[in-house]
């Protein structure tokens, strides 16, 4: 590439100082991501409920449960959206530009929610088959924010803290996940003031309010408003300047929108936008040698870090409502009604949120820029590895009464190195190492491989944690191979997890036109020196 064609308008974003915009842009996509978290998790605070009201069998001795079937479409079906989501909007992205896609996702997220909570019929089966309708395309659009939010954060931000800002618009997952626990508590605790309902064994009909079934309606329908209020600010957001400039090689427009977002006037170059766009560098597709030549490795490398990261992450996440139960944490499900059942799986998964979740994604904010991507998430995935097996070699230990909230602190690091590590990597890396012109789409390609980890974590170790005792199983399912053996499966998947992040370059302090081989290495340290 010619020397000296580093655009004037991308060294300013690139050594701008921290400032409103950032925050402000930081807010708009983290509140997309709010919304996306809140909505795929707290199904898992809600499934108990939907088996108790519409699969209760009259004069059982048990509280009704989701069959096996029904209860991994319930909670897997929006993943599969997700992922179909992901490759769709990531590679439109790159099309039609990321503002405009943006909206599209928003939308679809809002009308989704609300659809979700008027899941309609009268029999179990109409109620399950609309819901996960509309929990597959609410899914779809949580999908398309994920490369859409990672894409447009990077390439607002400045050379020197990009990371946090990206790990910060991601941090709001955290957040979403306790407020889905905390509108469950607050939801359950209103509904069992108000009908006092005794627990199942007393009075088995009398523990299931016909009002119980607004509860999960409610909870659902809550995740549209979060995304609602930022449906303005999404709408006045430019697109983004390495988008105008770099793909759709609009020099003008991009000059005019950034010398208005940062406040100084910026010349439109324009001969130096037609150089970029005639250079060899910057023709060829996805679809290429040239591209498996400069890309191909780093591209493996995101997309095996994600997928194995998610297998751990969602597996635990979704069935950490089962472990509480096994530990003791929560009762046994006919020593409680209905409403006090989600009432305790909540309080359960708030706190491991509280606690391990969310403290996790802040230190990732704090540290990312200090110690570089690269070991945050090897160290993540290390000391997620050494607390699964931890806990899963002596898991009857753990099990034992007074064992019990060590059992907590351990699974609780678990969530706080995935958080503070490979949980926020794999979402900042791909957002910085691929060119303007496909990077929305290698995002959504590395999203969507993490999200086939989730879908496999999801279904495959709700009948994996299934123990060889009956007594002990879930109605319905199958022998697995135990609660304690997934644990060390997933182990060996954190390990192989840090054998793959070999892969990945580090992206820490270099301009993304620096890491994506669109400028010279030595041009830019010229642009550094002109500009210090």
């Amino acid at each position: 590439m010619v020397k000296g064609q580093q655009l004037e308008v991308l060294n300013a974003l690139d050594v701008a100082k921290t400032q409103w915009y950032h925050f402000t842009a930081i807010v708009i996509a983290g509140m997309g991501f709010f919304t996306d978290a809140y909505d795929l998790f707290c199904i898992s605070l809600l499934t108990k409920l939907l088996g108790r009201i519409y699969y209760n069998v009259p004069g059982s001795n048990k509280p009704g449960a989701l069959p096996i079937n029904v209860s991994a479409a319930v909670s897997g079906v929006a993943l599969c959206g997700t992922l179909a989501g992901q490759l769709f909007f990531g590679w439109l992205g790159d099309k039609m530009g990321r503002k405009k896609v943006y909206g599209i996702t928003l939308v679809m997220m809002v009308a989704m929610s609300i659809a979700s909570g008027l899941s309609f019929g009268s029999t179990a089966k109409s109620v399950m088959t609309t819901l996960c309708f509309f929990r597959f395309w609410l899914g779809f659009g949580v999908g398309g924010d994920y490369p859409l939010s990672a894409t447009i954060m990077s390439e607002y931000a400045n050379k020197k803290t990009r990371g946090s800002f990206i790990a910060a618009v991601f941090a709001m997952q955290g957040m979403g996940i306790l407020a889905g626990g905390i509108v469950s508590l607050i939801v359950s605790s209103a509904f069992e003031a108000k009908f006092k309902p005794p627990p199942f064994k007393v009075n088995a009909v009398a523990s299931l309010p016909p009002e119980s079934d607004f509860i999960w309606r409610i909870v659902l329908m809550f995740g549209a408003i979060p995304a609602a209020t930022t449906y303005y600010w999404r709408m006045q957001m430019p697109e983004t300047a390495r988008y105008t400039a770099l793909v759709a090689k609009d020099a003008k427009q991009a000059a005019s929108d950034m010398s208005k977002v940062l406040k100084v006037q910026i010349d439109a170059e324009e001969e130096k936008v037609d150089q970029i766009a005639k250079s060899e560098k910057n023709q060829f597709g996805l679809f290429t040698k040239q591209f498996a030549r400069q890309y191909g490795l780093r591209l493996l490398g995101t997309t095996s870090t994600w997928f194995l990261l998610d297998i751990a992450f969602y597996s635990q996440n979704l069935f950490q409502k089962d472990l509480f139960s096994s530990i003791g944490w929560i009762p046994p499900a006919a020593d409680m009604n209905a409403i006090r059942e989600v009432y305790m799986v909540a309080r359960a998964q708030t706190l491991i949120a509280l606690c391990g979740t969310v403290p996790g994604y802040w230190f990732t904010v704090a540290f990312i820029d200090v110690i570089g991507r690269w070991w945050i998430q090897m160290m993540g995935f290390f000391f997620m590895t050494v607390f699964m097996f931890a806990i899963a070699f002596p898991y009857k230990y753990w099990q034992q009464k007074e064992n019990r909230i060590g059992f907590i602190i351990m699974y609780g690091l678990t969530f706080f190195f995935a958080n503070f590590g490979p949980n926020a990597t794999t979402f900042v890396v791909p957002a910085e190492v691929f060119p303007a012109r496909l990077r929305s789409t290698c995002h959504g390609i590395s999203a969507a491989t993490g999200k086939a980890g989730a879908i496999i974590g999801a279904f495959g170790f709700v009948y994996a944690s299934q123990e060889k005792d009956p007594a002990k199983r879930d109605h319905g399912y199958p022998a697995g191979i135990g609660k304690s053996k997934s644990l060390i499966v997933l182990g060996v998947i954190n390990f192989l997890g840090m054998l793959c992040t070999l892969m990945v370059p580090e992206s820490k302090g270099k301009s993304l036109e620096e890491l994506a081989g669109e400028v010279e290495v030595d041009e830019v340290d010229d642009e550094r020196r002109s500009s210090a």
